[in-house]
């Protein structure tokens, strides 16, 4: 039965190879239905479970009612599974940077932007993280416990299951990296909040972007557009644009922020150089601007140097046919 699953292109993975059906004519009329547990010959290698076919049988491989992800990445390696892996056409959402469609490989990276309807293959399934990476990482507040995974059946319906990606980078869980079909839809919700902990995990995760980008303007000897990690907090990227120079207010900087439905928040945050990351010192995302003001001293010597430039000029107009005579 394996070898005609394989010729048919293989189980996808919403099948529930637990409960395949061979429903074999009877001169009697009636079918006989044969119920057959391929997890069994996954599992045990028992090749009892392998059944032999007859002329005039039909299989039925029915849609799973839950995903099981050990199942399924055993599914996906299976003798009877195709022997390369396609690129798939999916779609990815939510908390990610480039959100959109894509056709993801095996062998995706984060700076391998996927283009839809390519045919590419590989001998490595497409898996969740490497969707993540070619849509250029999780944001900073992006909720990697609770990504959704939303999977089209033959029969209409959609299967909903959830993974947790922490698991992965805390435990080593490779069950959660999920094995991608297509079709499917990736949901990266948002976080309500997020600890140091795990901002660093994060942010040295293989699916985070190697960098985002933040603009530092105003009193910092490198003022401009700075390339930070993921998770950097705020202090450092002050650091990042050489830091201080001596006309600077140090006491506190402003962090302007565009929200993706175009609305503008801007803080005035107390800088400490030796802050964690807090509510004080917050974890910088793409396209932030840090706007360090002057001190009070520089605003003084700013103004009196505007007021008594132009007083200058004119005396030295008025002096000037003295020095002819002289």
């Amino acid at each position: 039965m394996t070898q005609v699953l394989e010729t048919a292109g293989g189980p996808t993975l919403a099948a529930d190879i637990g409960r395949v059906e061979i429903r074999r004519p009877q001169r009697s009329g009636a079918d006989q239905i044969i119920n057959v547990d391929l997890r069994q010959l996954l599992a045990t290698g028992d090749l009892r479970y392998d059944v032999a076919l007859r002329d005039g049988d039909t299989i039925f491989v029915p849609t799973a009612e839950q995903i099981d992800l050990l199942e399924t990445s055993r599914l996906a390696s299976a003798s009877f599974a195709p022997d390369e892996s396609p690129a798939v056409n999916i779609a990815i959402v939510g908390e990610v940077f480039r959100p959109g469609t894509y056709t993801v490989t095996g062998t995706a990276r984060t700076s391998e932007a996927g283009v839809p309807g390519g045919l590419n293959v590989t001998g490595r399934p497409p898996t969740v993280t490497r969707a993540i990476q070619v849509a250029g990482g999780i944001k900073s507040m992006a909720n990697i416990a609770q990504i959704e995974i939303r999977r089209p059946t033959r029969t209409g319906e959609e299967q909903v299951f959830e993974i947790d990606l922490r698991a992965l980078l805390l435990q080593g869980d490779l069950r959660q990296d999920a094995v991608l079909q297509e079709g499917d839809t990736i949901v990266v919700p948002t976080a309500t909040a997020l600890d140091p902990e795990q901002a660093s995990l994060y942010g040295s995760a293989s699916f985070s972007p190697d960098s985002i980008r933040v603009t530092v303007v105003g009193e910092v000897i490198e003022a401009g557009v700075v390339e930070i990690p993921p998770n950097t907090p705020m202090n450092q990227a002050i650091l990042s644009a050489g830091g201080f120079n001596t006309r600077a207010r140090r006491g506190t900087v402003r962090l302007v922020r565009l929200n993706p439905d175009g609305t503008v928040i801007e803080e005035r945050i107390p800088i400490d150089f030796a802050e964690g990351i807090s509510e004080q010192n917050p974890i910088l995302q793409n396209n932030d601007v840090v706007i360090v003001g002057r001190s009070n001293l520089a605003s003084i010597s700013d103004t009196l140097g505007t007021i008594l430039t132009p007083l200058d000029r004119f005396f030295s107009i008025l002096s000037a046919p003295f020095r002819i005579l002289d």
